[in-house]
């Protein structure tokens, strides 16, 4: 299958000016980010030399792990948005009239949201490394700085928010009201950070081998997801709301 980068392209500079319009879509990319990391960040300001290992271990998972839902929760929104949205203003039916593919139309819409939304996660990250640099104590900033920490926050952020892309996508597309599938969209999307849970809190001990196998792992189910999502996109129920 070939497809067509011009015809992506079209799609993803529709999207992100669409974006731009939308406050309420500006407003939860800035503020939600800020509401996960700001507590706590200041938790582990508050993590003393002296505090036993478990205590900074737990404390740390925590913050890694919230750095984590970030990726989640704001693609989420934008992905829930890409379909439903589009046919509640009435933008949806021209586009879907036009010769693009189902797969091209489907990539524009999931660059255009994992674009912003991974770029405020490494920003929020960068903010909390140096932040943690900057002002936490020695046995937290050893916690943060592991090269299997580093590495799943860096491979984990764009992979997750292509999995939150996809669940969206498949729930926007079938889905009859805005925030109801913004709302399940987020629901669905948070069982993929379990086993990043586990690996933050060492329930699983970090790695960079585990760290790169899981990733080979999540860009095969998000390649999966992409293919289902295409199926699963059906212009003539979209334009008409009878299945085909």
């Amino acid at each position: 299958m070939t497809l067509s980068a011009t015809r992506i392209r079209a799609v993803l500079r529709k999207e992100l000016r669409e974006f731009r319009r939308n406050r309420f879509i500006i407003s939860t990319m800035v503020i939600l980010p800020i509401i996960f990391i700001a507590v706590p960040i200041a938790d582990l300001f508050r993590i003393p030399a002296s505090a036993p290992p478990a205590l900074v271990r737990n404390g740390v998972g925590a913050t890694l792990l919230l750095l984590l839902v970030i990726p989640v929760v704001v693609p989420a929104t934008l992905a829930a948005y890409s379909v439903i949205g589009e046919r509640d203003q009435g933008t949806l039916e021209p586009l879907l009239a036009t010769p693009i593919r189902r797969e091209e139309l489907l990539l524009g819409k999931a660059l255009a949201a994992i674009i912003p939304s991974v770029t405020i996660a490494y920003v929020i990250f960068a903010v909390v490394f140096l932040s943690v640099r900057a002002g936490a104590s020695a046995p937290v900033m050893a916690a943060v700085f592991q090269p299997s920490q580093i590495l799943a926050e860096v491979l984990f952020a764009p992979l997750l928010a292509a999995w939150s892309i996809w669940i969206g996508m498949a729930i926007s597309a079938r889905s009859s009201d805005v925030r109801v599938a913004q709302q399940l969209s987020t629901l669905a999307s948070l069982p993929a950070l379990g086993v990043t849970a586990l690996i933050q809190f060492q329930v699983i001990q970090p790695s960079v081998v585990l760290a790169v196998v899981l990733a080979a792992v999540l860009v095969a189910v998000d390649a999966t997801a992409w293919r289902f999502v295409s199926a699963l996109f059906d212009r003539e129920r979209l334009i008409t709301g009878i299945a085909s």
